[in-house]
């Protein structure tokens, strides 16, 4: 997958891309909101297994500003016509600043356009609300608050919430 918005780029994660992904991952401030402070703990050799199952029906993009590997998003079909999305803006200079929506819609149109998907959904932390602010804004739907459903790596109880959104709510 190759998307081009101006200076933003999406593009597949490949092997180059391992090295920072694992940063990124093992980076407590930056996996919080998923509920792992203190970092997943991967290695190299885990992204690059993982990275080498991506087909289209499940696939780990890189989003890059200038040029410039600056966050990821991923996607992966659940059920026939729907797939579930994440996006993580990682390098903090870039986040606040509406790179995330602009991201967001690419991918979304381009899900909805050229891969024939009718449905996208995606889940976030209950206390994430500028995310929810931000899939609001696009058109997803709340479908369901799960309180306490979760425990962080430091066992505190998370709640989340489930989002939806159709090819005809969306506002690009």
């Amino acid at each position: 997958m190759y998307i081009e918005n101006g200076n933003l780029v999406i593009r597949n994660a490949t092997a180059n891309d391992v090295p920072l992904l694992c940063s990124w991952w093992n980076d407590g401030k930056l996996m919080a909101h998923a509920g792992f402070p203190n970092g997943i703990g991967c290695t190299e050799q885990d992204i690059l297994q993982n990275l080498l199952t991506d087909t289209d029906l499940n696939r780990r993009l890189i989003l890059d500003i200038d040029g410039v590997p600056s966050g990821e998003m991923n996607y992966r079909t659940i059920a026939d016509g729907t797939a579930e999305i994440g996006i993580k803006i990682c390098d903090s200079n870039e986040q606040d600043k509406g790179f995330g929506t602009v991201f967001l819609t690419m991918l979304i149109n381009f899900l909805f356009v050229n891969m024939g998907y009718r449905t996208i959904v995606l889940d976030t932390n209950a206390k994430n609300s500028r995310a929810q602010h931000v899939y609001e804004n696009i058109g997803f739907r709340k479908v369901a608050l799960h309180l306490n459903s979760w425990k962080n790596q430091l066992g505190e109880w998370q709640s989340s919430i489930d989002y939806e959104l159709t090819r005809a709510e969306f506002r690009n």
